[in-house]
């Protein structure tokens, strides 16, 4: 009990408050801006942490993510662009009602929708995290090393339409993320005689290529194909009926608000499946079960509720394979994984039993941020409506500058930042060439654990390959492992094979 009133206090603490107010804010501005998303933004902010005590650091961290999935609904909303993927399914019904005058009251039902999916998400975090972890203190190397490559196998998909190529992407990861002193031996591996690789390549400068700088690149190559920027619709009507909603309003789609964010809490715990994933999956379930199914997509509230309390209950219920098994769930995760890492702490089971004080402290930021969205959202709008308008010309060279002041102060390198810009161009050719970024970045981080499991494995069973057969739960792990990548490749054969009979 002590240890949860110490970390409950140092949740509500001065300056742990300021930075996730600050962290929701910035968020909810990142979000409304097409083309920048919450993992882009964790992956530019993470260098800001450095400086600041690792509970402080996480809930900003925290609070970006958190503001970044409601502001996309922002730019979807009023543009039809939606500024994160996932607030896809949002612009299909929050756009029109835009075109109706109602674009104010489509964005307060994005928000109540966002806050309600998030904070139960994050009491079934709470409620089931630990425990969970608990069990998971049971698992060896062998069953480590089997659920990475699981977990692997499974984020390949994530982010192009071809696994082979995820495969390929996430084999790429590992290699770079096995660059540097080889931990057995203690010999140099895949340097080249370059002294800066002696201890790897750092997260921070290929995060932020990988996310931010490839991202640019591509938005400069559209800008400079259409020759200007959408802007958005500003007409809103002064009618209350038309800007606000009404707990009437609210509470008739309470039914669809609470099955959506329970699909988006199942989707965000399974490693890979992410929140666009939740949100059509929620708008689909939604859509299929109203009463007024010819309404959707012309302006109703249902479908806004359903979309955006899905995607937003991902943001919590994402954390715990993070937490519970040290296996990031999607970008997000993998980001703020790399940030726990920063600061000296390993996600996993023991994560609870080494920094118990410091968990209730990241329950108490998380519960807190929800709360900080409501409010920043309910009293921000028209404000945060304005990101949409921010030139191209003026935002993207921020953004280039951020990009390259994030790599250079980790290390206060010239080296990061030219590792920085080598995997911006790399991961604008992999969005171009269809090869998932996600899975190569994760490859990356998840690299170290997975080699350790993998030597300790080796070690213990003195080289027997047998080692896997006799542990009963790592056996069931891979052959899941290798049932998903026969599957995959089945169903590529297939495929190719019905495009060539037609």
């Amino acid at each position: 009990m002590e240890m949860i009133l110490a970390g409950l206090m140092d949740s509500i603490s001065p300056n742990s408050l300021m930075f996730l107010l600050l962290g929701v804010a910035i968020g909810v501005l990142i979000g409304a801006i097409p083309g920048i998303n919450g993992p882009m933004a964790i992956a530019l902010f993470i260098p800001i942490t450095y400086y600041m005590a690792p509970l402080t650091a996480i809930g900003f961290l925290v609070g970006l993510n958190k503001g970044a999935f409601f502001g996309g609904a922002v730019s979807a909303v009023l543009l039809r662009t939606p500024g994160t993927p996932e607030a896809a399914a949002t612009s299909w019904d929050g756009y029109p009602l835009t075109q109706q005058g109602k674009g104010e009251k489509a964005l307060r039902m994005a928000l109540y929708s966002s806050v309600a999916g998030d904070l139960l998400s994050t009491i079934v975090l709470i409620v089931i995290a630990a425990p969970l972890a608990a069990v998971a203190l049971f698992m060896g190397p062998s069953e480590i090393f089997a659920l990475i490559s699981l977990a692997l196998t499974v984020i390949a998909g994530i982010g192009t339409t071809s696994i082979c190529r995820g495969l390929v992407a996430a084999a790429f990861g590992i290699i770079v993320g096995l660059i540097g002193t080889e931990p057995v031996t203690a010999l140099p591996r895949l340097t080249f005689d370059v002294y800066q690789l002696g201890s790897g390549l750092s997260l921070i400068p290929v995060a932020i290529g990988l996310l931010a700088f490839s991202e640019i690149l591509v938005q400069l190559e559209r800008f400079a194909g259409k020759g200007a920027a959408q802007h958005s619709a500003h007409t809103f009507s002064s009618k209350p009926e038309d800007r606000f909603v009404s707990f009437r309003e609210f509470f008739s789609n309470f039914k669809t608000l609470l099955r959506s964010s329970l699909i988006g809490i199942g989707v965000g715990a399974m490693p890979g499946l992410g929140a666009p994933v939740a949100s059509f999956m929620s708008y689909d379930q939604a859509m299929k079960r109203s009463k007024h199914k010819e309404e959707f997509g012309k302006g109703r509230l249902e479908g806004i509720a359903a979309s955006e309390s899905a995607n937003s209950s991902v943001v919590a219920s994402s954390l715990i394979p993070l937490l519970v098994l040290g296996i990031p769930g999607n970008l997000a995760a993998a980001m703020l994984m790399g940030a726990f890492m920063i600061h000296g702490m390993q996600p996993g089971p023991l994560l609870f039993k080494e920094n118990a004080q410091l968990m209730y402290g990241i329950y108490g930021s998380l519960v807190l941020a929800s709360l900080f969205l409501l409010v920043i959202g309910r009293f921000g709008l028209r404000f945060f409506c304005k990101a949409v308008d921010i030139p191209a010309m003026i935002l993207y060279p921020i953004v280039i500058f951020t990009c390259l002041m994030g790599a250079y102060l980790g290390k206060s390198s010239m080296f990061d930042v030219g590792v920085m810009l080598t995997f911006g161009f790399i991961g604008y050719f992999m969005r171009k060439f269809d090869y998932s970024y996600v899975a190569f970045l994760i490859g990356f981080i998840l690299a170290p654990e997975w080699e350790r499991a993998l030597q300790q494995v080796v070690i213990i069973s003195e080289n027997n390959p047998t080692m896997f057969f006799q542990r009963p739960v790592a056996m069931i792990l891979m052959a899941l492992t290798l049932f998903v990548i026969i599957r995959t490749f089945y169903t590529g054969i297939r495929s190719g094979k019905k495009q060539k009979s037609a």
